[in-house]
């Protein structure tokens, strides 16, 4: 079985075990999943949706995070860890998508990555997620599970995972496929515990038990 052939078996049956996995962070804006996304890093989903309620009753659209003191905005997502740098991170992103793009969010990868706090992870999420483009997103699970699963051989830089899927993963699939890597990398293939291979429907092809592949 070769890396492609097992990737596309392994995106089917994922879609039939998760087949409405979507982004677990809560946003109806793209400039929200912008705040969120960078909120998420060293944080749970879980709890930067509740903090976001917060910062978002306070500071409502675009304009007022972007004139907001970033001494305002750190005393809000201070829960949510590293509360001075992306607080900061926040301001700037914000002043930027007021002054230079009316508010929006752009739908250009490479201006997303010259967002402040926007990194490649970001960038993907917002085009799979809000524009719908072409989107493969290295989070902790996605890099950890296709590492197991043999559909990348023992790669951990985020670039470099993501650079050997766009090789073997059709780009339609390539948004859902991380958002359900993310289902199956908290129910089953976990981290803190032994993975539950004995539940997982990816056990007779999957590399770690012994399925090679090329």
């Amino acid at each position: 079985m070769t890396k492609k052939q097992r990737a596309l078996e392994i995106i089917e049956r994922l879609k039939e075990e998760y087949p409405g996995a979507d982004c677990t962070l809560d946003f109806d804006q793209a400039w929200k999943l912008l705040v969120s996304v960078r909120l998420a890093a060293q944080c749970t989903d879980a709890r930067v949706n509740v903090v976001v309620q917060k910062l978002y009753a306070k500071f409502p659209d675009v304009k007022a995070l972007a004139e907001a003191p970033v001494e305002d905005i750190e005393a809000i997502v201070k829960p949510c860890g590293l509360g001075h740098s992306k607080a900061r991170d926040i301001s700037a992103c914000m002043k930027i998508l007021w002054e230079e793009y009316g508010g929006k969010v752009p739908d250009d990868f490479d201006a997303l990555l010259k967002l402040p706090g926007v990194g490649r992870k970001s960038a993907n999420l917002i085009m799979g997620d809000v524009f719908g483009k072409p989107a493969i997103v290295t989070d902790t699970h996605c890099i950890r599970l296709v590492n197991r699963m043999g559909l990348v051989d023992h790669i951990k830089e985020p670039k470099k995972v993501e650079m050997a899927l766009w090789k073997i993963i059709p780009p339609e699939e390539g948004n859902d496929f991380c958002h359900r890597l993310v289902c199956h990398g908290r129910e089953v293939c976990t981290a803190r515990t032994k993975p539950h291979c004995d539940r997982c429907v990816l056990a007779d092809i999957c590399k770690k038990n012994g399925v090679e592949g090329k």
